[in-house]
């Protein structure tokens, strides 16, 4: 089958000619790269990958097809794909459909035959850009022109854009043990399926709740999501963060709500120069000196006192207004901070995804922690 021409348009000029996957037309957003193997489909249906353009690391992609159970949201969210060889077949007996196909039916603009290889190593020298995608325009400059007028990442406030539009409750599965307030910044189906397989029944909030709405599901704790964007703009989940540190009430954040949880305590975010996404990223977990391969997709991170980029981040206690806090993770290609935990107050969260689908699960414990967290404050 003879494919349309495509072309792809980095802010900085750099230009890739390749074929149209997916849908005809033309996208814009921030070229990231992803060094997953596998998990496709969960990469593509992640609401944190808005207003992104992936470029997919592994050469094969689409050799299992797609299916209707592994989507963490009802939607694909990536502004863009890109890969290098399209599977011509999908073979995997849970398939109901073919990848590209998806693609098309969401309008999804996407681009193949490009080295991906080369465009990675691009975006690891020179960082995460704007980027535009092309099947119906030829003329790179004209492209370019209109990237280079496209949004940035950095100011970006997206969780209004991705949040759930009214509340939900996943209910516990067998016995119900707790129940929790989860603020939807971009949440993943599996963050409450993995809360519901042990015992805890999550209400799903809008990301413009108020601790009154919190308050009134009864819950034991609460939860803030990973999503998309840049965590400096999102003035109102901080609010609501420190509404619940001041309650004392337990908090367990995921991604951005790691960052939400920095600055709730005080703390700077900044951005990454390319990012952390894959599924193989090495964390430290300092409480145990258990090193666990991790699933990761930030392009923001938290900043503590005493760390700079790249700089051994300090173990010491951090004074906040709400007592002492704790860098508990760190990933070690490159120090960043992947985690915080309260000294005086019940919290902690982490940068990476212990709720990964497909995987890998090293870091799943921490929904056990999360109960145990919850268990320890009701008995207290």
């Amino acid at each position: 089958m003879k494919r349309r021409p495509a072309i792809l348009v980095l802010e900085d000029g750099r230009t890739f000619h390749g074929e149209a996957y997916g849908s005809v037309g033309e996208t814009f957003g921030e070229a990231v790269f992803n060094t997953g193997m596998t998990g496709y489909q969960e990469t593509l249906t992640d609401p944190s990958y808005h207003r992104q353009v992936v470029v997919q690391t592994a050469p094969h992609i689409g050799n299992t097809g797609v299916n209707g159970e592994d989507d963490e949201s009802d939607r694909i969210w990536v502004a863009g794909y890109v890969v290098r060889d399209p599977a011509r077949i999908s073979s995997n007996w849970r398939a109901d459909g073919g990848l590209e196909d998806r693609l098309a039916a969401e309008g999804v603009v996407g681009i193949s035959g490009v080295d991906t290889r080369a465009l990675t190593r691009h975006l690891r020298e020179r960082g995460a850009m704007r980027v535009g995608i092309s099947s119906v325009e030829d003329d790179p400059a004209a492209l370019l022109e209109r990237v280079r007028r496209s949004p940035q990442m950095v100011g970006a406030n997206l969780s209004d854009e991705v949040t759930t539009a009214k509340p939900y409750v996943v209910e516990a599965e067998g016995e119900h043990r707790f129940t929790v307030a989860a603020v939807d910044l971009g949440i993943k189906r599996n963050v409450p399926r993995r809360l519901a397989a042990r015992g805890v029944t999550t209400h799903v909030l809008p990301a413009g709740s108020t601790i009154e709405d919190l308050l009134a599901t009864g819950a034991d704790a609460v939860f803030f999501s990973p999503g998309p964007g840049d965590p400096a703009t999102a003035d109102g989940p901080v609010a609501l963060a420190r509404e619940v540190l001041a309650r004392r009430i337990p908090l367990f954040g995921i991604c951005f709500g790691s960052q939400i949880l920095g600055r709730a305590l005080g703390f700077g975010t900044y951005k990454l120069g390319y990012g952390h996404r894959g599924i193989n990223q090495p964390v430290l977990d300092r409480a145990t000196g258990k090193v666990e391969v991790t699933s990761h997709n930030h392009g923001f991170a938290v900043q503590v006192p005493g760390a700079g980029a790249g700089a051994v981040v300090p173990d010491q206690v951090i004074q906040t207004e709400f007592g002492g806090v704790q860098v508990s993770h760190v990933c070690l290609n490159d120090n960043v901070v992947e985690g915080l935990r309260g000294v005086d107050i019940p919290a902690f969260t982490v940068q990476y995804h212990p709720e990964a689908a497909a995987g890998p699960h090293d870091a799943d414990y921490l929904f056990d922690r999360f109960a145990e967290l919850i268990e320890g404050r009701k008995n207290a």
